[in-house]
């Protein structure tokens, strides 16, 4: 894969994961926070929160993103919801 190091870049790697993980049939895909890791002077990889709707649900995943070749080193679900 490629290095991320633009937040766009970190967008694809993490919409890419989560299509992998979900299915195509994601909607309203977006990114919540992002964070570097583990911190703004050493960073070695993105924390990337995102949000989706995905059949009548609002899901929030967590992405660890390495930086130096866009491969995701840790991936939960953070939560699921009903959306307002």
């Amino acid at each position: 894969m490629n290095p991320v190091h633009t937040e766009k870049e970190v967008e694809s790697a993490a919409r890419k994961a989560t299509e992998a993980l979900y299915g195509d049939d994601i909607e309203a895909f977006r990114i919540r926070t992002l964070l570097p890791f583990p911190n703004e002077q050493n960073r070695e990889a993105w924390d990337a929160q995102v949000t989706f709707l995905l059949g009548g649900l609002q899901y929030t995943v967590d992405f660890l993103i390495s930086e130096k070749d866009g491969q995701i080193t840790n991936a939960r679900l953070i939560d699921t919801m009903t959306p307002l």
